[in-house]
This record gives structure tokens, sequence and C-alpha cells, in this order.
């Protein structure tokens, strides 16, 4: 069995906090809601912008479709990881592992205009909140996982941390 280090059991134990906090569950409320509003939206009314568009502005509506479905898909898989810590069906360390992290956005969004068709305005509202929702969670992300991390990378922070848990175990 592998000993857990103060940087596991603190790191665990602020993913199960954050986890278990009513600023999480609005967060995975508001998140799964636009997950859903895009979903409709591209589904939908979606279909009839795109097809009112010229040659460039379709090409550069699919891109822009493609990127905000798959950045959305990051942030829902990153919520539900976290409500599985949350409901007890995920350890918090399990959650630290790279395959559940959030990715950095790698999709920049298109030029608009495409041609001489504007991006329309529902599609670049839904993107630009998807990119800030991305955003917010890659902070959370960040303050949830590397903080600690940086910290064990500190030598001496990771000696006062030793030695902080040799004399609080006395």
């Amino acid at each position: 069995m592998t000993p857990v280090t103060p940087h596991a059991a603190s790191t665990a134990a602020r993913v199960s906090d954050f986890a278990d906090s009513e600023m999480f569950r609005r967060l995975f409320r508001d998140g799964m809601d636009l997950v859903e509003e895009t979903a409709s939206y591209l589904d939908g009314p979606g279909r009839d912008d795109a097809r009112r568009l010229g040659r460039s502005g379709a090409l550069a509506y699919a891109s822009e479709s493609m990127g905000l479905t798959t950045q959305l898909m990051q942030c829902a898989s990153w919520l539900l990881t976290q409500r599985a810590v949350a409901e007890g069906d995920m350890n918090a360390d399990e959650a630290a592992e790279e395959r559940y992290r959030l990715s950095p956005n790698k999709f920049s969004p298109p030029s608009w205009p495409a041609g001489d068709d504007p991006c329309p305005p529902r599609l670049g509202d839904l993107a630009l909140r998807a990119r800030e929702l991305h955003e917010r969670l890659m902070r959370l992300d960040d303050s949830l996982f590397e903080a600690e991390q940086k910290l064990a990378d500190n030598p001496v922070a990771n000696q006062l941390s030793q030695l902080s848990a040799a004399f609080s175990d006395s």
C-alpha cells in the first residue's frame, strides 16, 4: 500500500470539499445547461443559420461548431468527474489523474466575417460563453491540482511539509 503524502492528502481534501460545495453544484448546473442549450441550437436553429451562409461562412460555421462541441464535451467530462467525487463514485486521487484533467483549448476561433458572412449571433454568443466556462474550469483545475504540485516541486516547501507531518503525528 502506498503511503499517503501530505501533498496527496491536502489535494484530495481540497478536491472533495470543492466537489461537495454549493459553488460546484451551481457551476455544474450552469455548465450542463450550456451544453444542452448548445446542442439544441446546433440541432435546430443553428442548421437554418448555417444554410443561410455562403461557402466561406459555412466552412467557418462548421469549424466553430466543431470546436464548440469539443470544448463543451471536455467541460462536461470534467464536471461529471467532479460530481462523481462528490457522490463517492470516484476518489479525489483518481480525479487528479491526467486523463480526467481539463486540457487547454486547442481550437482557435475562426475569423469572422468569413467572406461576406458574419458569425450568426447565437453561435457567437454560445462560443463566447463556452470559452469563458472552459477558462473558468481551467483555473479551477489548476487551483485544485496544480498548486500542490508546484509546492511539492519546491524542495524547501517539501521539507517543511514533511517536518509538519512528522510533528503532527506525535
